[in-house]
């Protein structure tokens, strides 16, 4: 609950920002076009049920932020977390004195905080605003941003928003900075007017600025000791929890021991002490590397929670294996971290380029030449050379023409992976799209090669999607692209099965039924694939090229070009 609290109230604060960032874009037109933009701004978010909404939004966000660094069990924490953490208790220093020179100083004494009275005391009167001022804009959109991305990374349906959240987080602050200095040039050219300069620098009475100038003063001094509260009750509590000798003890392979507030999960514990400790997905209950067997204490650990019963029922672990991230200890406990991390070891699937994120939801489709063993045994190996070129050029063009990326060509077999940089329905419908094409281009090889060959060459492909990882993975140069998960096994295994029924696609219902296509008309099995408990519903498509009726757009033909050989 609090994290939706957070995140609610994040969002709303957000907003806030990136209308106001767009509002200063405003300036690159004209300081005119600013202040014609900045009446609907205000009109908008000084509407009595948005004003509240906003101003509660930074109150309960702050709150939660301090209560938040009050409970931390360590302050040791990933770089771009500490960032954000830092960059949000800066905020509200910088945020503070601007508050109370526009809104406040409006509603209290009826001063107009239209963007000349502000630039000019920026810009003229008190030149050194100007860079708070610019300071503030790039903290407040770093700080929202950050939770914003980092929040969309772990919302499957929000993958494909991530480019655009990229590029929307440099491209906003930059016109909204270059449009602010733009209207510095009008600013000082209207300020040579007298009149102008008198009619818009009209300052408080001493009096009531004197009393904004206290009241900032004591707002400033609140949220500063809201700081120093939240980190003396969190030190407090350690130390008042540790006199009391109820910490349990957490004890490594190693010998050294942590001691630990009660909450802290056992990879809290390991960064605390500084015990190497494998996350590679962060310590969110995504992947298995922090798992640990337990030793003596295991019976009075807290059971699994949901997510860490359905990772650990995923790795088949016996009960005396848990995950770190997730086993929080009431009660002294042995560790053994079963994942050493090494140097080598930690980087060995780097995110890349060709995927929006370390985790996707993608269509996997494996392709193998039926037969090639035989083909290949009365060949030269020139021959085989030539053939191989042939068929990896021929289908990875098809692939590619459908939108989807060849990662591996192992022998006379491809992998590719379709939905790197789109939403899951337009994967699944560019998988089949694929798979027809290659059909087709089977068919059309067969054609061109008809003298060459004893028997025409045959296509088994498997389709099947889902959750997986996408990286790069290798070492030194040797790197390639490939995803891992179980989404891929199965799909391989699809691939063995379209052989087995001598057909030539064997496709999951999942994709079918994403891309949103009926292919009722063709055979259904449920199967138990190697490896699988559970079973699956399948396609058996005899013919790729019989699927063409059933979507809604099909591939140009694909030039046959043979290498030489």
């Amino acid at each position: 609950m609090i994290q939706r609290w957070r995140l609610g109230t994040g969002l709303v604060l957000l907003a806030y920002v990136a209308t106001h960032l767009l509002n200063h874009a405003l300036g690159l037109i004209s300081l005119a076009a600013a202040e014609a933009g900045r009446s609907w701004f205000t009109a908008f978010w000084r509407l009595p049920p948005l004003s509240s909404l906003l101003y509660g939004s930074l109150l309960v966000h702050v709150v939660l932020a301090l209560r938040g660094l009050s409970g931390r069990r360590t302050l040791r924490m990933p770089r771009w977390e500490g960032v954000r953490l830092v960059l949000g208790l800066v905020i509200p220093l910088l945020l503070i004195g601007h508050v109370f020179g526009t809104r406040v100083a409006h509603e209290l004494y009826g001063v107009d905080d239209t963007y000349s009275r502000l630039l000019l005391n920026l810009w003229v009167l008190n030149p050194s605003g100007a860079a708070w001022q610019a300071a503030l804009l790039i903290v407040a959109w770093a700080h929202g941003w950050l939770g914003l991305y980092f929040w969309a990374r772990t919302v499957p349906r929000l993958r494909p928003a991530l480019e655009g959240l990229r590029v929307l987080g440099v491209l906003l602050p930059t016109l909204a900075l270059v449009g602010f200095v733009a209207m510095r040039r009008e600013v000082r050219a209207l300020a040579q007017d007298p009149v102008w300069l008198q009619q818009m620098a009209q300052p408080l009475a001493p009096e009531a600025a004197r009393q904004l100038d206290s009241w900032r003063e004591l707002t400033v001094s609140l949220f500063v000791a809201g700081v120093g509260l939240a980190l003396v009750a969190r030190w407090g509590r350690r130390f008042w929890r540790q006199r009391r000798g109820d910490w349990p003890r957490i004890t490594y392979p190693d010998g050294r021991r942590a001691i630990i507030e009660p909450g802290t999960t056992i990879l809290e514990a390991s960064r605390h002490l500084g015990f190497p400790h494998m996350a590679l997905c962060g310590g969110r209950a995504r992947c298995s590397t922090c798992r640990t067997r337990i030793g003596a204490g295991l019976a009075r650990l807290p059971p699994p929670g949901p997510d860490e019963r359905r990772v650990l029922a995923r790795i088949h672990a016996p009960p005396n294996v848990r995950l770190a991230c997730q086993t929080r200890p009431t009660h002294d406990v042995d560790v053994f971290p079963l994942l050493q991390p090494q140097a080598a070891a930690l980087p060995a699937l780097r995110p890349s380029r060709a995927a929006s994120g370390a985790e996707a939801e993608v269509a996997v489709l494996f392709a193998d030449m039926r037969g090639f063993t035989r083909f290949a045994e009365h060949r030269l190996p020139y021959d085989v050379v030539f053939l191989l070129n042939l068929w990896h050029d021929t289908l990875g063009r098809v692939i590619e023409q459908a939108e989807g990326v060849p990662n591996q060509f192992i022998g006379d077999g491809i992998m590719a992976l379709f939905g790197l940089s789109g939403d899951w329905a337009t994967a699944c419908r560019q998988a089949l799209l694929a798979a027809t094409g290659i059909g087709r281009a089977v068919d059309d090889l067969n054609q061109m090669l008809a003298g060459e060959l004893q028997e025409p060459l045959r296509v088994a492909m498997g389709l099947h999607g889902g959750q997986v990882i996408v990286g790069e993975m290798g070492y030194g140069r040797a790197r390639y692209l490939t995803a891992i998960g179980d989404a891929v096994n199965t799909a391989s295994r699809l691939e063995l099965l379209a052989k087995e029924r001598d057909c030539q696609l064997v496709v999951s219902e999942t994709i079918p039924a994403a891309a949103g296509i009926d292919l009722a008309g063709f055979p259904l099995e449920e199967v138990q694939l190697r490896g699988r408990a559970a079973t699956l519903h399948v396609r058996l498509v005899s013919q790729t090229v019989a699927l063409a009726p059933f979507l809604p757009e099909s591939l140009a033909p694909v030039p046959l070009v043979p290498h030489a050989g």
